[in-house]
């Protein structure tokens, strides 16, 4: 696997279903944010230019599209990758799919701003930040 991409892995539960007895749209969300949790634990260099929580990476737009049900006791992984950096923002894909048979069962993409907390202000991605993110950038082309 190339090492700009991450991977977590999770089984569904129970307590991951709805009424419908499939995951609810919500819980989507939740595993996501697991995989963006996991990317940066596997960078920890990277992580550490926002352990003070300022500046904070903070979401401003996420694109969501679910293609297939999961359900109680599907093992799924989610893939998360840095896919674009521009001057005052980035995106992240995400894909979740069931192992078993590798289909994706949702995908997404995330819009992040770096916010200077203290000024409630976005900060242009430069410097340091900017060092440490770029070559972690895995662009369209090529992915599976």
């Amino acid at each position: 696997m190339d090492s700009r991409l991450s991977r977590v892995t999770l089984r569904i539960r129970g307590y991951h279903l709805d009424g419908y007895g499939h995951v609810n749209n919500a819980r989507y969300l939740e595993f996501m944010e697991e995989g963006r949790w996991g990317y940066f634990d596997d960078r920890p260099d990277v992580a550490r230019l926002f352990a003070s929580g300022n500046p904070a990476l903070v979401a401003v737009n996420l694109n969501i599209n679910y293609r297939l049900a999961a359900v109680a006791g599907d093992d799924l992984e989610v893939l998360t990758r840095l896919a674009e950096l521009g001057g005052r923002s980035a995106r992240m894909h995400q894909e979740i799919r069931r192992i078993r048979d590798g289909k994706v069962v949702a995908d997404a993409n995330l819009t992040f701003v770096l916010l200077d907390v203290k000024a409630n202000q976005s900060l242009a991605i430069e410097g340091e930040y900017r060092e440490a993110l770029a070559p972690l950038v895995m662009g369209d082309e090529g992915v599976a």
